[in-house]
């Protein structure tokens, strides 16, 4: 009789083992063990860093690969306005005297995932695949995204197994910290093994030498990360991170409530309060983000100087921070953000005025208004809330009479259509980024950069600013090239070439159990140090 209840009793605790797994399986993956779990905002773009777009995909691609020159973001933002440069693949560097040549000492007895060991070979492999067009390695779409970085780039050769010689034809200033991003575009560094192997298909079988490896991606769904047990930096003390793109906030709140995730990006700002007070932390940072939009500048309205002073005029950017953001954002008084070189604040522009907008529409004969179109995403990474936040400057804006009609996608689609450059009758077109290189200011203003062969996506040219701008560059003196940054930041400013609204502070709220998570100036993070203390 003993043995039938406990065969009776093992027989109904396989009932309940079933059904309880049925019930995890309907209600998504559920973080257990020493997993971390991301709720972020949308879906990535492909794990191809040189040809991915966007913050959201750095972030996951950035814990795979790493590029020659990394940034040190083991330090809050109140420590680090702008993060320190650190060795990355290259154990140190050497640059010539006229800065024009660098010479990086590639790491010793490190491997890709693949088992390929790392040399200067296949770092030059890399180079050539984004910069050299004669090259069989060579892919457009790499070139494209990080084209910015080697524009200057004259020469690259192997000296020996662990020694790269890269020859510049003028000074870059910001070469180092360029080569340290992401988010257009990344520099890090793929296993020319999986390159040979995969060739066009490579996003789908990622190999880098990152603290994580890739293991597995369901579009929409979740992408998982394994520990890189043979890291040699610090490993991380965590077994994975699976990222899950959640892009209602409400689902991603809901999310982090239920267990399911162990952090959310983009808390909804009215939920933030309540999260905290529940007993989650709230992690934000001063990264270099700034909400802004671009104008056309073919177009028959937002080509007129008065009417892009205007609508920088009109524009509450106090009112949307503080009261349809809750305080999760700081109004945008530069083109540039804090944590960047170059910063200039300018009230005397960005702060709202309608009296003076209404005057200047009228002294170019637009005391009535107008029409035209604004361009935005529904999600997106550094995006914040685009769709309700566009809503709320066409209600800015039909204060002084423009009638503004928006037009959304998601995120990737969206990116595609940005970066085409904006078309007839559209005015305006959002976009959020920035970086802690002032170089950023070259990319989305330069006249050698218009789209569709850069991101100026407005055609903007003002041959003030790219003199200023060239003089930055090539300045070999930091201080005489903050110079030239403050100026360049100055003349867009003055000739209302963008509309900066906001800048993000980048919230995350965590699970009481989760530490080590850093918010340094950066719109990406480092993962080695977190720990799931259960």
């Amino acid at each position: 009789m003993r043995q039938s209840v406990t065969r009776l009793h093992a027989t109904l605790l396989s009932v309940i083992v079933a059904i309880a797994a049925l019930a995890g399986c309907s209600r998504g993956p559920v973080q257990t063990g020493n997993v971390f779990v991301i709720a972020i905002e949308s879906e990535a773009d492909i794990l191809d860093p040189q040809v991915a777009g966007g913050w959201v995909s750095w972030r996951i691609n950035r814990q795979i690969f790493e590029p020659l020159v990394d940034e040190d973001l083991s330090m809050p933002s109140s420590e680090a306005t702008v993060p320190p440069l650190r060795p990355g693949l290259a154990e140190s560097w050497d640059i010539s005297d006229d800065g024009l040549e660098y010479t990086f000492h590639i790491r010793k007895d490190v491997k890709f995932h693949d088992g390929t060991p790392l040399d200067a070979r296949a770092v030059e492999y890399n180079v050539r695949r984004m910069w050299d067009k004669s090259s069989p390695m060579y892919n457009a779409r790499a070139a494209g995204q990080t084209g910015f970085v080697w524009k200057f780039l004259d020469s690259v050769q192997t000296v020996d197994d662990h020694t790269l010689k890269m020859r510049l034809s003028q000074p870059f200033s910001e070469f180092l910290r360029m080569l340290a991003q992401g988010g257009n575009g990344s520099t890090a560094i793929m296993s020319p093994t999986a390159l040979q192997t995969y060739g066009e298909d490579v996003a789908d079988h990622p190999v880098g030498t990152g603290p994580f490896k890739f293991k597995e991606r369901i579009r929409g769904e979740r992408i998982d990360l394994v520990r890189n047990d043979d890291y040699w930096g610090k490993v991380p003390y965590i077994d994975g991170v699976v990222f899950r793109p959640l892009p209602d906030p409400s689902a991603r709140t809901a999310a982090l409530r239920s267990g399911d995730v162990d952090m959310i990006a983009v808390p909804n700002p009215d939920s933030i309060d309540n999260l905290v007070s529940e007993g989650y932390q709230l992690s934000e940072g001063t990264p270099p983000h700034t909400w802004y939009l671009s104008f056309n500048m073919k177009d028959r309205y937002t080509s007129i100087p008065e009417v892009r002073q205007a609508i920088n005029l009109a524009v509450d950017r106090e009112g949307m921070a503080k009261d349809m953001l809750r305080g999760s954002v700081t109004p945008a008084w530069g083109v540039q953000a804090l944590s960047a070189g170059g910063y200039v604040e300018r009230k005397d522009i960005y702060q709202r005025n309608l009296d003076k907008a209404r005057q200047l529409l009228a002294s170019v004969g637009l005391a009535d208004g107008f029409q035209t179109t604004l361009i935005t995403s529904t999600d997106g990474s550094g995006q914040i809330m685009p769709a309700q936040m566009a809503e709320f400057i066409q209600q800015n804006l039909a204060e002084i009479g423009i009638k503004v009609n928006i037009q959304t996608q998601e995120w990737i689609s969206y990116l595609g259509v940005w970066a085409r450059g904006m078309q007839d009758g559209v005015g305006m077109a959002q976009m959020s980024w920035g970086m802690t290189s002032p170089y950023w200011l070259y990319i989305v203003t330069s006249s050698e950069l218009q789209a569709p062969n850069g991101p100026n996506v407005g055609y903007y040219s003002s041959p003030a600013l790219d003199k200023a701008m060239n003089n930055a560059i090539i300045a070999l003196d930091p201080q005489e090239a903050e110079q030239w940054w403050r100026r360049a930041n100055n003349i867009v400013s003055d000739e209302a070439a963008l509309v900066p609204i906001v800048n993000d502070k980048a919230p995350y709220v965590l699970a009481p159990y989760v530490s080590g998570f850093v918010s340094a100036s950066e719109e990406w993070y480092d993962l080695t140090s977190v720990k799931l203390e259960q």
